[in-house]
């Protein structure tokens, strides 16, 4: 496996700047919820860094859970338009305040479709919080209520966002030079 710093044509967020927005962000949600009634939803894999770093800023009483929902195949870097949920919510979301987190919203229409199945189980209230949003490839309208960071339309990864399921690890959002980049055999 190639180490990072062979296909890392930029980092586009250094590891203070993500910092210091996701405990804004969290000032914000915990501004926006006080009353103990708040369920945030992490979509997998994605964006369990950014849950974790969230939800330590967040100071209201909250509770989590996690869906894994997929539009994409295996090695697939373009999205189907169909999405499979693989693993389900464990908690009951009617009548709770439900915020779900995602590490990045694209073409938004993933993210639109898993709203709508949220909608249907009749929550008291439904908002999406993306860390990362690339307004240029939005093919589905989607509301972002807590955004982290708008990007440019460029392959990203880093920080949960992964490149051949590697680098989630990363503490920065970095930029993949698909020139240098070789794939997992």
């Amino acid at each position: 496996m190639q180490n990072y710093n062979e296909f890392l044509a930029e980092t586009l967020i250094d590891e203070e700047k993500l910092q210091s927005r996701v405990k804004e962000m969290g000032a914000e949600i915990s501004a926006d919820y006080d009353d103990g009634n708040l369920l945030l939803i992490c979509i997998l894999r994605g964006g369990v860094p950014f849950l974790v770093d969230l939800s330590r800023h967040i100071t209201s009483p909250h509770m989590m859970d996690f869906m894994a929902v997929s539009s994409y195949g295996i090695g697939r870097r373009e999205s189907s338009g169909t999405v499979r949920v693989s693993l389900d919510l464990q908690t009951d979301i009617h009548e709770k305040d439900v915020l779900l987190v995602e590490d990045i919203v694209d073409s938004g229409r993933t993210i639109s479709s898993v709203l709508e199945m949220l909608k249907l189980r009749q929550p008291r209230s439904l908002k999406l919080c993306a860390l990362l949003d690339k307004p240029e490839r939005r093919e589905a309208e989607v509301e972002i209520h807590y955004r982290g960071f708008s990007i440019p339309n460029k392959f990203v990864f880093g920080y949960g966002l992964d490149l051949d399921e590697y680098y989630r690890n990363l503490r920065f959002v970095g930029v993949v030079d698909l020139d240098k980049y070789k794939p997992p055999s």
